[in-house]
């Protein structure tokens, strides 16, 4: 018989074969997002007019990229995530983004009674350069609202799903009181992007990207 830690990794390996490369086209992104019900879990409308670039960078080799619902271990997950643009067809140069990043499985899929964590929330994100290329690498002319919180599910869950969501910036959101620094773990818990979003008029994301991290344990185990 397995044990229940074995059976959530051998889940969290199954679940992993269902995540491909899929931030080629906003389309094959809109079809990840539908497939993993993530807007239907975040009461989000999610019709992403470009392509949101996560990657991570690594203390010692290459950054390891994002794609919607790759399968990354913890370890990889330490950040900041650095953020890019691609296929922004349409975006003005001066454009200021927000960029939020939630986990909806909290403390467990099965138990979301802490969900959302609140894992990233920052504003004045513009383009780092104004030449026009596949893809413009983002950078935030400000302090993060509420800087990077490293994906941690408790031992015995099943892998959590963590949402990258990309927002136009309104004038004046920066004055914004819904989300302040310096509020301590517990102010993390029972975030609602949605709800954010339409207090600080962000209007609904314009892109995103996901990664599903499972707990330390998966990566220890090797045999039955």
């Amino acid at each position: 018989m397995l044990n229940t830690k074995l059976f959530t990794c051998l889940f969290a390996v199954s679940f992993a074969s269902l995540a491909v490369a899929q931030d080629r086209s906003t389309a094959q992104v809109k079809a990840a997002f539908e497939k993993a019900k993530i807007p239907q879990d975040l009461h989000i409308k999610f019709n992403p007019e470009f392509l949101l670039d996560v990657t991570f960078p690594q203390p010692g080799g290459q950054s390891v990229p994002v794609s919607a619902g790759i399968v990354l271990p913890r370890s990889e997950t330490a950040g900041p995530p650095q953020f890019a643009i691609g296929n922004d067809f349409g975006l003005e140069i001066g454009q200021r983004f927000v960029i939020a990043a939630v986990d909806p499985d909290a403390p467990t899929p099965q138990n979301t009674s802490l969900a959302q964590i609140r894992h990233f929330v920052g504003s004045d994100f513009v383009f780092k350069s104004g030449k026009i290329s596949v893809e413009r690498p983002l950078k935030n002319l400000t302090v993060p609202v509420s800087p990077w919180l490293q994906p941690s599910p408790p031992a015995g869950s099943d892998p959590h799903r963590y949402i990258f969501l990309i927002y136009r910036q309104p004038k004046g959101f920066d004055n914004q009181t819904v989300v302040t620094p310096g509020g301590g773990d517990a102010a993390l818990e029972h975030f609602d992007v949605a709800a954010f979003a339409k207090e600080t008029n962000l209007g609904n994301p314009i892109a995103g990207t996901f990664i599903i991290v499972s707990p330390d344990a998966c990566e220890s185990i090797i045999t039955i």
